[in-house]
């Protein structure tokens, strides 16, 4: 099969590797659509390269069956699915929260297991013991593609109880600020968004946004106090810069919640004032990907929403074309990039 196979940072090769054939209680899925995300070409750039090289990543992953190993039941060839991307151990104190993102026995997809950047893509037999193979139904493989990165941004929702009226500030409307922002609206909140690009702020409106503003253009704090009163309930960092993270604490309100949301490279440091949080009695918190219920609730949210979440979408290509789209994304020249297979 054809893959796209990183070898080392910046290394990414188009190649032919050996088909997997599943084991005991495994699937393997043919790859219909695999989002690129920007923690994939964060490890391309050299940020937290996996150990063992050369490896496949990409873990939004949707397609069909392809073949079933010994034992596994419930699932037939032919069947169009998603594929929840982590591999938990169901045992440890977080799986038992249902906390899945922090298990401590973890692999999956991108990590630990080759990813969905190739044909086809093996599925290990915990992610089908969790239930991580969701049936899509006539949803298109591009929407489905989708499934993992809303269901981070429900996780993210979850954690900062957004509901009817919230305020909500999005710092950053690259592709999961533009979902933080239709998540948000979904369930009834007041969006802010806070963007220098002026074709992510337009985005950001169209998909539902309430205000837009360009942080280099007015003094963000004047403007959240003009707007909410007290400022954000609950601030969204959906970059990952340190320094327009650290600008953003003054942004939410006492008692408020703040989520960094966007990953940083390691080693990175913000700065903050322990009297603020102490006396302020801010919420600081992060998410990064969600559970197996919550990527299942992303199944019926793309498919009730697949209008305002296709329009993420702004890229799709080939296996072949993957190297544009990782520049797009490292530049910041496009929304959300999907591989799309025949």
């Amino acid at each position: 099969m054809k893959a796209a196979v990183v070898y080392g940072a910046n290394d990414i090769r188009i190649a032919e590797v050996p088909t997997p054939v599943p084991g005991p209680g495994e699937i393997l899925v043919k790859v219909r659509g695999s989002g690129v995300c920007a923690t994939d070409v964060k490890i391309l750039g050299g940020s937290g390269l996996p150990k063992e090289l050369p490896t496949i990543l990409g873990h939004e992953v949707a397609g069909t069956v392809a073949a079933l190993g010994p034992g596994v039941a419930g699932i037939t060839v032919g069947q169009r699915v998603a594929v929840y991307p982590i591999a938990v151990c169901g045992e440890c104190f977080y799986c038992k929260q249902g906390r899945h993102s922090l298990c401590t026995d973890q692999y999956g997809l991108a990590h630990g297991y080759d990813g969905g950047f190739a044909e086809y893509v093996l599925i290990p037999e915990r992610i089908l013991r969790q239930k991580g193979i969701i049936d899509i139904g006539d949803l298109p493989f591009d929407l489905a593609a989708m499934i993992e990165p809303v269901s981070c941004c429900i996780a993210a929702a979850d954690q900062g109880r957004i509901t009817e009226g919230t305020q909500v500030l999005i710092v950053g409307a690259g592709p999961l600020g533009l979902l933080h922002v239709i998540v948000s609206k979904a369930r009834g909140a007041r969006v802010i968004v806070s963007e220098l690009s002026d074709a992510r702020r337009a985005k950001a409106a169209a998909l539902g946004a309430d205000v837009t503003l360009n942080p280099a253009e007015v003094s963000m704090v004047d403007e959240i106090r003009r707007l909410t009163t007290i400022g954000a309930d609950v601030v969204i960092a959906a970059v990952g810069f340190p320094k327009a993270i650290e600008e953003s604490l003054p942004l939410v309100r006492n008692g408020g919640i703040f989520n960094i949301f966007g990953g940083t490279a390691k080693g990175e440091i913000i700065h903050v004032d322990p009297r603020w949080l102490h006396y302020g009695e801010i919420v600081l918190t992060g998410s990064f990907a969600a559970s197996s219920q919550q990527f299942a609730q992303a199944v019926q949210f793309v498919k009730d929403h697949a209008d305002t979440v296709g329009q993420v979408i702004s890229v799709r290509c080939g296996l072949d074309g993957i190297l544009d789209a990782v520049k797009q994304v490292r530049e910041g020249t496009a929304f959300k990039s999907i591989l799309m297979f025949d």
